[in-house]
């Protein structure tokens, strides 16, 4: 394979002490074909060594998300992205010579190679919002309204009526919590908090607390989703949505969502919609359809027209559409936003 207008992508030099070796480092370059090092989903990533260094190379060993491929120096290393994960990621070179091994990394963006579908809706039904309620998550279980409310010293959690909108049931924090999303998982409520990283559990039915988890890794709780399975979603305002375990709420890995063009970030609330993460993005007028498997958004949900149906100017940056909650068993979707007078039942359609 021919090898044209290389860029090269890194150059790290690593010492490698063993006894008697007058030659203690051993200086390589991993060089791309591709000068820009952004890839589409069914593109192929081609890299090969690059030295100078007369030691001949035994083997290397390349890694890219988590997998191995072993091959000789003279041969490129060619990989057809496929399932891969989208987002920011790195290429790892591991040369082996008769002093040892040495290791090299670039870095390379991995793109979907869809545009999004774009959406519009129809309301099928208006209801009731209390507009002193600055909406951070929303869920629906049996016919009943469940919300978190946001801001230093009105942070809650409410049960309500779903039709007429009245608080059955609130937990106020204390001033230090900023609530955030929350999600159901069985007979218990997880709520996020914004930059404490801590989230609190509570029982669903009376909103008892019942504990509390932290966040480890993530740099802050934004929105949350559940599968109804094994995993829970987390979004942080970065490019990464986290997976924690259901059952511990520990964090285990991390998904980065992007488009053909571009990789995102500031996803707000969550809601598992029949396989897929809808996403709120922070200030934006629009839900975004996300595969949880690689992070593609594979659709948009276009909903500038319900700031009109609550009177609110595109100019205001607080009053902002969030909250998605799905109802499963009537597959009814529902969605509102901070300080809205309404929530919206709606359908999407093309």
């Amino acid at each position: 394979m021919r090898f044209k207008n290389f860029l090269i992508a890194s150059l790290l030099t690593f010492s490698f002490i063993q006894c008697g070796s007058s030659k203690k480092t051993f200086q390589f370059t991993i060089e791309m074909e591709k000068e820009n090092q952004k890839y589409q989903l069914g593109e192929t990533v081609t890299a090969k060594i690059v030295t100078k260094d007369k030691r001949p190379i035994t083997k290397v060993i390349y890694n890219f998300q988590g997998i191995d491929t072993e091959q000789q120096a003279s041969t490129p290393f060619s990989l057809k992205l496929d399932n891969h994960l989208l987002g920011n990621h790195t290429l790892k070179a591991t040369v082996f010579t008769k002093d040892g091994s040495f290791s090299s990394i670039t870095n390379l963006t991995i793109l979907n190679n869809k545009s999004p579908k774009v959406y519009s809706y129809e309301i099928i039904a208006t209801y009731p919002h209390n507009t002193k309620h600055f909406t951070q998550g929303l869920e629906i279980n049996n016919n009943t309204l469940y919300e978190s409310a946001g801001h230093y010293g009105a942070s809650k959690l409410l049960k309500k009526n779903l039709k007429t909108g009245e608080t059955l049931i609130e937990h106020p924090f204390s001033k230090e919590y900023f609530a955030e999303g929350i999600t159901i998982v069985n007979d218990k409520i997880h709520l996020l908090t914004w930059r404490k990283l801590i989230g609190f559990t509570f029982d669903l039915e009376t909103l008892k607390p019942e504990g509390s988890f932290a966040y480890n890794q993530s740099k802050q709780g934004w929105g949350i989703c559940y599968d109804g399975k094994n995993t829970i979603y987390k979004s942080d305002g970065t490019t990464k949505i986290w997976k924690l375990d259901a059952k511990t709420l520990e964090e285990k890995e991390a998904i980065q969502v992007a488009t053909n063009k571009s990789i995102k970030s500031s996803f707000n609330e969550l809601e598992w919609v029949n396989g897929k993460i809808y996403a709120n993005t922070w200030q934006k007028d629009g839900i975004a359809i996300i595969n949880p498997e690689n992070g593609a958004i594979e659709g948009i949900i276009n909903c500038k027209g319900l700031r009109k149906e609550v009177g609110i100017s595109a100019k205001d940056n607080e009053k902002v559409l969030n909250g998605i909650a799905y109802d499963k068993d009537t597959d009814q979707l529902y969605v509102t936003g901070k300080y809205w007078k309404s929530l919206f039942e709606i359908k999407v359609v093309e």
